[in-house]
């Protein structure tokens, strides 16, 4: 009879590793501490990366796709972006709703996805293709349906990609800190990535 060892018994990690794009302009926003929370709450060994775009300095996207000249190989920050991207089974936008969508460095972040497109070897579409997109958005209207118009976009980018949209957790919040009083955005970060069926 073959003895297992405790390490065989143990609860092995599910193959996901979360990347976590933060996108406030500011540091120790509600957006960034509604999604933290959240992130506690994933099961112990789930690889999770935090890229702050404040803190990268990304370059302005280019649409030469018309002209058709070629696209180079990404460099620098965009490099790094576009290979964590790739290796995450997970991709979590973490956003403030800023005139009823994404903030600008979250939206310069997906622009680039069109360039990764056409870098000749990533087969950056057909890659994305299973993966889950997630969001966390922290807005000052209480009426979350204010976020519907952020939704419909993630939505339809996810679907085009062929990836999952795992929907949106959402909260209210102003000033530091306001979000965390939001007893309907914590109840609902705690369970938001319960839905990863781990």
């Amino acid at each position: 009879m073959r003895v297992h060892t405790d390490n065989e018994l143990a609860p092995q990690p599910a193959l996901r590793s979360f990347l976590f794009v933060a996108g406030s302009s500011r540091p120790g926003g509600n957006t960034e501490a509604l999604a933290r929370l959240a992130a506690a709450e994933l099961p112990p060994g789930i690889p999770r990366r935090w890229l702050c775009l404040r803190d990268l300095d990304l370059p302005p996207f280019r649409d030469i796709g018309h002209r058709g000249d070629p696209v180079g190989e990404p460099a620098g920050v965009e490099r790094m972006l576009l290979e964590a991207t790739l290796a995450a089974t997970d991709l979590v936008l973490v956003t403030p709703l800023y005139w009823y969508s994404m903030s600008w460095p979250v939206k310069l972040y997906l622009d680039h996805w069109a360039t990764w497109e056409r870098v000749p070897g990533v087969a950056f579409k057909e890659r994305m293709r299973g993966k889950t997109l997630w969001a966390v958005s922290v807005m000052a209207d209480e009426d979350l349906r204010v976020a519907d118009p952020l939704l419909k976009v993630l939505e339809m980018s996810a679907g085009y990609l062929g990836a999952r949209f795992a929907g949106a957790l959402l909260g209210t919040g102003s000033w530091p800190g306001d979000v965390l009083h939001d007893a309907g955005a914590v109840a609902r970060a705690r369970q938001y990535f319960a839905q990863g069926h781990w």
